[in-house]
């Protein structure tokens, strides 16, 4: 591999967004030894990597998600216990409801990973109405994080360990050892360009043959009154149709046309129902998805009172007090990740199905690996 020269607008590696792909790049390289300058518009992670479920779903990929997301898995066990941040080895509960849910569960089960649950035993992991609620899942190998705090603990990990940020400097091209920015040129050995949703505005010759357009998401946190905590992320019917190692099942077609009949004002919100519970009991809630170039910024009250009135539906507490409302975008294409040789050392990265915080880590360090030619990583450094 070539090693960058000439003080510090130089780096043998220079990481192109601060995002999940952006730091797991940065991580692989600095525990090579590397020298690595971080370069982002904005003066944190403030896009996808934080306005997420803190959810890290391993066991309901398949294929390439499922590779990444076991290999981010151990990297995300390691980081946290370096970097200090809470995460938890909960796993991911799933409530079944009716006997199609149920089925798609059974099948999936099969493969391993995913541990079926009596209604009785649901009840005691997760605070839910027993009304119609017909058994459940635990997938095993699922991790749970705060993304606001884990985000910031690992920029400021990485800065211990030697990476350099270079924060409100946004990039205007790249090219083959070089990287041109608001406050001047960088050189550097390799790149790697981790800007999500925004490739559009970086690289858009790639966005449009690929495909990549942006996906906006309604999401809320609210107070809660819970008899007992979660004891981990909970998914429904809606999350079974649309996670792989689900929705590829023979039994998800008739729950999908199940769901669809019964509520298409849900299905029109490409509803994603799930729940996760952070460390100071509030629970974030969602969520809907809009997809298109420039989707509108106008969040429609429909979707929230849909997420509340489902939730009403779902647990067995008094009713939520609504804290926060957002937006998150995050970029969405055919394929499941964008993984594209822009030049000679330069590599262009996305997790382009939402799936970013599952899988960015792994992704980053397979993917560098091989475009780059690195050696495995000295695993006591950084």
């Amino acid at each position: 591999m070539s090693a960058a020269t000439g003080g510090s607008d130089a780096a043998d590696v220079v990481v192109i967004g601060s995002g999940i792909v952006g730091l797991g790049a940065a991580y692989a390289a600095i525990r090579r030894g590397l020298s690595v300058i971080v370069v982002d518009r904005t003066d944190a992670p403030v896009g996808a990597t934080i306005r997420n479920f803190g959810h890290l779903c391993i066991g309901a990929q398949e294929g390439d998600a499922r590779r990444y997301a076991d290999a981010s898995r151990e990297l995300w066990l390691r980081l946290s216990r370096d970097a200090r941040f809470w995460l938890r080895e909960s796993g991911t509960l799933v409530a079944a409801r009716r006997a199609d849910e149920l089925a798609v569960l059974e099948q999936a089960a099969a493969g391993g990973g995913i541990r079926m649950l009596e209604t009785d035993e649901l009840l005691r992991l997760a605070p839910l109405r027993s009304d119609g609620l017909v058994g459940g899942a635990h997938i095993e190998t699922d991790l749970q994080t705060d993304p606001r705090t884990a985000a910031a603990a690992i920029v400021r990990h990485l800065a211990r360990s030697g990476v350099e940020f270079r924060f409100r400097t946004a990039v205007t091209a790249v090219g083959t050892g070089r990287v041109d920015t608001t406050r001047g040129p960088l050189t550097a050995g390799s790149i790697v360009v981790a800007v999500n949703h925004d490739l559009d505005q970086l690289l858009p010759e790639i966005a449009e043959r690929t495909g990549v357009v942006r996906c906006t998401l309604d999401m809320l946190r609210a107070a809660v009154t819970f008899r007992h905590p979660l004891s981990a992320p909970l998914l429904t019917g809606w999350s079974l149709v649309r996670y792989g190692r689900f929705a590829d099942t023979s039994s998800a077609v008739a729950l999908r046309e199940r769901l669809h009949a019964e509520r298409p004002d849900l299905a029109a919100l490409d509803l994603n129902q799930m729940y996760t519970q952070l460390p100071d009991g509030t629970l974030i809630i969602g969520d809907s998805h809009a997809t298109g170039v420039s989707p509108a910024p106008f969040q429609p009250e429909a979707a929230f009172a849909a997420f509340l009135s489902e939730a009403d539906a779902l647990f067995d507490m008094p009713t939520p007090r609504v804290l926060e409302r957002w937006q998150g975008v995050y970029a969405k294409g055919p394929q499941e990740f964008l993984v594209e040789q822009v030049d000679e050392g330069v590599l262009a990265l996305a997790a382009t199905t939402g799936i970013g915080m599952t899988t960015g880590l792994g992704l980053a360090e397979e993917n560098l690996t091989a475009a780059f030619g690195w050696t495995p990583a000295m695993e006591g450094t950084a």
